[in-house]
């Protein structure tokens, strides 16, 4: 869209800042909708999703169908069949049966994406959001104004305390891997964390070769031991529309508790991972006789770190079921699979006194609006912040579409027709029937 002698427009029906999955699966579907002029913004110069954490042989955990537009628009241009037949090789793709897609044939296609929409921007920060009567949005470009505001910056690598005063080039979060572990070989190396990122890591570890293989490779998790991903499909319900728009209704302890309790849906490691895992483990134990190379620290904490000698690290666990024993661990580099926090939101700070919270994060309708004191038609949406609100699935690809759906038929001022809901009777029904005596 331009105006007159041939100038970029200054405002937009919707301005989106952060070019990750969830603003793209936005922007892609706002893309046949020259009616609501849009425009997202993100500070890297090129388009990136977890690039350093790109670990060779890693795979999606979800559907190739949970992409940026599948679910919510089939014949959208967006869609990764579209991307496997523009890029020439859609009857190779199927003839390699791949059981999951390939992370980093993921990350490509959502660059593809990015590329071919002209409404995305790179290199440009968006500094601060301030509204009088507009949203006015600083750029360290220019400022720009907009009627609607998508904020979908991502996630942020989070560490616990005992580890921030220490990284560097031997400590570090599992989400610099690609980059920091190399010339690991003979080098005692502990990666902390349980979940899907910590099992890859030290999947690559253990499966190096030759002078590049470590020393020793422990690994140490909170959990009582190293979980599948419930990838069954009742508990799949949980990632589905219908589920979502229920769990939004529940109070909020009901949500935190379940959150906590279905943890492993979300947040489990891929049963193929867990049995390449095993089978390396084997080989190293029983048939190349490597006897001492892994170490297995499930149901254990990292409570503190300390420097070592030579430059080394010392690590001290708690066992969760014996806490006054306390056990140590020598380390010449850390690997902090330790997961991802909300990233931080600071341009809002202007209006940030206007909006609603709960339970620490911005509080929102069922569009996922934030609920403020502006006028009605200024809206701020979030994407990926949610979660206490939304459950398990509002970080996740599975509901990614839908949600940019939700958002873009607000835009547009029409409701799309839902997906048939889920087998299951989440809610009691009205039948006229008295309550169980209290």
């Amino acid at each position: 869209m331009e105006h007159e002698h041939g100038r970029s427009p200054t405002h937009y029906r919707c301005l989106g800042i952060g070019v990750g999955p969830a603003n793209l699966s936005l922007a892609s579907l706002l893309h046949g909708h020259p009616e609501v002029s849009n425009l997202f913004l993100d500070r890297k110069t090129a388009f990136g999703w977890h690039d350093d954490q790109q670990i060779p042989g890693t795979s999606l955990q979800v559907s190739m169908l949970k992409d940026l537009v599948s679910l919510a628009d089939p014949v959208n241009p967006f869609s990764f069949l579209a991307y496997l037949h523009d890029q020439g090789r859609i009857y190779h793709f199927l003839n390699a049966r791949f059981p999951a897609v390939p992370r980093q044939e993921f990350r490509n296609y959502l660059a593809w994406a990015a590329g071919r929409n002209e409404n995305v921007v790179f290199g440009e920060e968006v500094r601060e959001v301030a509204f009088d009567g507009v949203f006015r949005v600083r750029t360290d470009r220019r400022t720009l104004t907009a009627d609607n505001v998508a904020v979908g910056v991502g996630i942020a690598p989070w560490l616990p305390p005992q580890a921030r005063p220490w990284t560097g080039t031997t400590q570090y979060h599992v989400s610099e891997f690609m980059t920091r572990a190399q010339d690991l070989g003979g080098k005692r190396v502990v990666v902390v964390g349980g979940g899907q990122s910590g099992a890859e890591a030290f999947l690559d570890l253990v499966s190096r070769t030759g002078t590049a293989l470590p020393r020793r490779v422990s690994w140490v998790s909170r959990r009582r031991n190293y979980f599948p991903m419930d990838d069954s499909p009742f508990t799949n319900d949980f990632y589905t529309p219908s589920f979502s728009d229920y769990f939004f209704t529940l109070p909020g302890e009901l949500r935190k508790a379940f959150n906590e309790q279905h943890l492993l849906s979300s947040d489990g490691i891929s049963e193929d991972t867990l049995r390449a895992i095993y089978q390396r483990i084997y080989l190293h134990r029983f048939v190349e006789d490597r006897t001492d190379l892994v170490g297995l620290h499930p149901n254990r904490e990292v409570v503190e770190v300390d420097r070592g000698p030579a430059g080394t690290w010392a690590l001290t666990l708690r066992h969760n079921d014996q806490p006054g024993r306390a056990e140590r661990l020598e380390a010449d580099v850390v690997v902090w699979a330790t997961g991802f926090r909300c990233a931080p939101m600071d341009f809002l700070e202007p209006i940030a006194g206007r909006m609603e919270r709960v339970d620490g994060e911005p509080k929102v309708d069922e569009d996922y609006a934030v609920l403020w004191d502006g006028p009605p038609g200024h809206d701020v949406f979030v994407q990926n912040a949610t979660r206490q609100q939304r459950g398990l699935a509002d970080p996740n690809l599975s509901l990614n579409a839908w949600r940019s759906r939700r958002i873009a038929d607000r835009l547009l001022g029409v409701r799309g027709d839902d997906q048939l809901a889920s087998f299951i009777e989440w809610s009691a029904k009205d039948t006229g029937e008295a309550p169980w005596p209290a």
